[in-house]
């Protein structure tokens, strides 16, 4: 997880908007960040290998534990067993021996007596006779099950001094694999620190050539727009005499269009051949000319109109504001001033004689 952790931290998008030395000292430090956090999930790989051999161990001491106590358990049932029978076959066997020196006491006292009778002194002989024979296989199944006690106990025991040999062997092997693994682990872990401060050196002798002044002067060289500060603006009034000595007066009612060409500052651009559209301008009263549109227009509002570049409008009015009231096709509109120039009744039936070549004369 820290590995993984330290290789995200690497990726994210820090330091990006540095530049020069500093700049290179962030993409190497992300770079060996990077590294020590793959060195960590490799290292973590690693130490996981290292315990799944330990689990495998384990498990396979475990195995030969049960089996081992499986048979020591085999052998421990019938010990008990037999063990339970001999102490039974102790208490019977010393049950019949005092039977039978009861038996034979009783018939010593018949025989000192004279009186007793024949019959009654045979019987007690013959009971004496039966508690002797009970007893002595009592005492022949007592021996027998001691003998049998005994060799299952040699049996058990010789199991059991071997299954402790097999767990002091397999004791002393876990504590070798243990401290074996351990230090290991403890190389591992040592090994992975001296990488991290390699990699750590790595980025302390960039940051050593890291100059101040150096990172300073890059950004002046990539920000710099000019050797001098821009002049300063000047005041132009807005009534300033145009180069045909018509006024531009302000605009009260409608913004002017400024002409394709033109700059802001009121005066055609270089190359632009759109200087003589101002005399067109001029106010004229009610005259009705034809007048040839110079440029494209598209009507903004309701009562503007749109032309394109060719097309001979008629002009009924001039407005003061620049915007002159013209009619083509029926439709009347506000158009711009500047966007239409005069045209000569021959100019105007050469253009009406382009758009209707049907009704050229000449044809």
């Amino acid at each position: 997880k820290y590995g993984r952790d330290l290789v995200a931290i690497a990726r994210k998008a820090e330091g990006q908007t540095e530049i020069g030395t500093l700049k290179a000292s962030f993409d190497k430090l992300k770079a060996e960040i990077e590294k020590t956090g793959n060195l960590h999930i490799h290292l973590s790989e690693r130490i996981k290998e290292e315990v799944q051999k330990i689990e495998a161990f384990r498990e396979h001491q475990r195995e030969q534990r049960k089996k081992l106590e499986e048979i020591i358990e085999k052998l421990q049932k019938p010990k008990m067993l037999l063990h339970k029978k001999t102490i039974e076959s102790k208490r019977l066997y010393e049950q019949r021996c005092k039977e039978a020196e009861e038996a034979e006491q009783a018939v010593g006292k018949k025989t000192n007596v004279t009186t007793s009778i024949h019959r009654q002194s045979e019987k007690v002989m013959n009971r004496a006779r039966l508690c002797r024979q009970a007893a002595n296989l009592a005492e022949k199944q007592y021996n027998t099950n001691v003998d049998q006690f005994e060799k299952t106990c040699q049996d058990w025991e010789r199991t059991y001094r071997s299954a402790c040999e097999v767990f002091q062997q397999q004791e002393s092997e876990r504590i070798n694999i243990l401290r074996c693994v351990l230090w290991d682990h403890c190389n591992l872990l040592s090994m992975q620190c001296v990488q991290d401060d390699d990699c750590y050196e790595e980025v302390r002798k960039l940051l050593e050539q890291c100059d101040i002044i150096t990172d300073n002067n890059c950004f002046i060289q990539m920000k710099k727009t000019a050797c001098h500060p821009p002049a300063p603006i000047e005041f132009q009034s807005y009534s300033d005499v145009d180069a045909n000595g018509g006024v531009r007066r302000l605009e009260t009612k409608r913004l002017s269009v400024i002409l394709p060409g033109m700059s802001f500052s009121g005066y055609p651009e270089a190359g632009s051949n759109s200087a003589g559209t101002y005399t067109s301008a001029q106010q004229t009263g009610g005259v009705t000319e034809k007048h040839m549109v110079l440029y494209d227009f598209k009507a903004k509002e309701d009562d503007e109109l749109s032309v394109s570049k060719g097309q001979v409008v008629t002009i009924t009015e001039q407005g003061e504001d620049g915007w002159w009231r013209a009619w083509r096709d029926g439709i009347s509109g506000l158009v711009p001033g500047t966007y239409l120039t005069k045209i000569s009744p021959q100019s105007y039936s050469t253009c009406l004689a382009a758009a209707h070549p049907e009704h050229n004369p000449i044809k």
